[in-house]
């Protein structure tokens, strides 16, 4: 059995991460995402609403479950046994990001494998920071995160800015 890792911080979860999670989810028997605390970060959204955003954005398919952490990549990589963690590349600034991740994260964890896949190209320009400047200001923001989740999205940034 095959197991995946989709790590981030979702904040919030957007139609790129619902499309990496899709893609990868056809590539293995199991993908666990993991909505992961970052103290380098401020969220908009808390633990709680980013476990729900991917929940709800990914519960049409079964070999996904959605987990929280506030530990090391590695540590829930180790807890699950999974074979690799997938993480999505939208630019040659994201690989090489992923690249340092990756040797930083074997350096703790020997076995620990990436699998990169390349954004969608009509998705490509979609990051949580964007999505959370437009719908700051009360735009649009339905091209931009799944369907199940842009009312509670929209909602919650509107109430950021009053």
């Amino acid at each position: 059995m095959t197991t995946y890792l989709f790590p981030g911080s979702f904040d919030p979860f957007t139609r790129g991460h619902r499309d990496i999670a899709r893609r990868a989810s056809k590539v293995c028997d199991k993908l666990y995402v993991s909505v992961m605390h970052n103290d380098a970060k401020s969220h908009v959204f808390t633990s709680e609403e980013r476990v729900y955003m991917a929940r709800e954005s990914l519960k049409d398919y079964p070999n996904i479950e959605v987990l929280c952490s506030d530990g090391l990549l590695v540590d829930v990589f180790r807890e699950k046994q999974c074979d690799a963690v997938v993480r999505g590349i939208r630019s040659e600034t994201d690989f090489r990001y992923e690249a340092e991740m990756a040797l930083a994260n074997r350096l703790l964890y020997s076995d620990y494998e990436v699998v990169l896949l390349p954004c969608r190209d009509d998705l490509s320009l979609i990051s949580s920071s964007i999505v959370k400047e437009v719908g700051y200001y009360g735009g649009d923001i339905s091209k931009m995160v799944p369907s199940q989740i842009v009312d509670f999205v929209a909602e919650k940034l509107k109430k950021g800015r009053n």
